[in-house]
């Protein structure tokens, strides 16, 4: 069977270092990641499975792209590309707005969120072969 695509989007280097050693090293994955949103609309030609986003996106810089922009433009080149938020933002009416704009989960960036974030992918993909 051929392995999945997962694109990850961090601006922050040891998160993307974080999950693509994370996924890399459990079978059946393939991963890419970017430090952008406009690097990963560059690239939705690749076709990916799922994609993990971030919330804050190019911190400091106003002509970047956040990840509920980003999240938009994915919808609408491709509707059925799962994505996943990670921020540690908790506000409901935030998280409410990802998930009207087509988010499939939103994980809180704590302590724990790697073990949320690899038990949320493998249930979707898990809940797709079934």
């Amino acid at each position: 069977m051929e392995n999945k695509l997962i694109f990850f989007v961090d601006d922050d280097k040891m998160m993307l270092n974080l999950m693509e050693y994370t996924f890399k090293c459990r079978e059946g994955f393939d991963v890419q990641s970017f430090f952008s949103g406009e690097e990963c609309l560059e690239n939705l030609r690749l076709n990916p499975s799922l994609i993990v986003l971030d919330y804050y996106l190019g911190e400091g810089e106003s002509t970047a792209m956040s990840g509920l922009d980003t999240l938009k433009k994915i919808h609408e080149t491709n509707k059925n590309i799962p994505v996943v938020i990670l921020s540690r933002e908790k506000d409901q009416a935030l998280i409410s707005r990802f998930m009207q704009y087509g988010a499939m989960q939103y994980v809180i960036k704590d302590d724990f969120f790697i073990n949320t974030l690899i038990e949320t992918v493998e249930h979707y993909f898990k809940q797709k072969l079934d």
